[in-house]
């Protein structure tokens, strides 16, 4: 009886091994740069609902809180290699990313700031597109995957971070940071610095309540 190893041909592995290279470029140049583009609409829509006049500061320490909780994966796996320690960091990531994405429409919805439909489905992209990144990555390295369920017994550098072995070139590395710094740090830090102004605005009495505090000798 034929082995149906024989049917394996050099062109069917071949075409594996296209496979794995085209999800591992979408993941660079596409889903992970196009992650910038609804980061960028939220905080717009921030802007137009006046955050800093509705949930305020609370919130917007809320959303540095949740690019940390995705950040730091991220950071982590575009210098090493993919083992059971970096999944565990990943898969911890994400759970804990939905969890304050819940307290983050929850703030902003117990506030007068309006939540709008558009904004919604914003957020539908920034808690799916994290799924989107860790399942292919486990399918690309389903070998990871099964050290991880069996508690990576088997693999002696399981529990610590590796170094890429074909690091990523530094030119991807520096376009990377780059669009973190202008669609992600620089409008998410200029939401907090305006939060946090109109905190201290609203906090001080007007010039008319100072006067009739001094007039009535309060």
């Amino acid at each position: 009886m034929t082995s149906l190893r024989t049917f394996t041909r050099p062109a069917d592995r071949h075409q594996g091994s296209d496979v794995g290279d085209a999800t591992t470029r979408y993941l660079l140049y596409g889903l992970l740069p196009g992650w910038f583009v609804p980061g960028l609409a939220d905080w717009v829509m921030h802007r137009r609902t006046r955050i800093e006049d509705t949930s305020g500061t609370k919130e917007s320490l809320i959303h540095a809180l949740m690019m940390t909780e995705v950040g730091i994966p991220i950071a982590l796996t575009l210098r090493y290699e993919i083992n059971p320690l970096l999944l565990t960091v990943q898969l911890g990531g994400a759970a804990v990313h939905e969890a304050t994405a819940l307290w983050d429409v929850r703030t902003a919805v117990h506030s007068e700031r309006e939540v709008k439909p558009i904004e919604q489905h914003i957020h539908s992209f920034l808690e799916s597109l994290p799924f989107a990144a860790l399942t292919s990555l486990m399918c690309l390295h389903s070998d990871q995957v099964k050290s991880l369920l069996h508690g990576g017994r088997s693999d002696p550098s399981a529990w610590r971070l590796v170094r890429r072995a074909r690091p990523l070139s530094r030119g991807y590395l520096a376009a990377i940071a780059a669009g973190i710094g202008a669609c992600v740090l620089l409008p998410y830090g200029e939401e907090l610095l305006r939060c946090r102004r109109a905190a201290r605005t609203h906090g001080k009495p007007t010039q008319d309540e100072t006067t009739r505090h001094v007039t009535q000798g309060e």
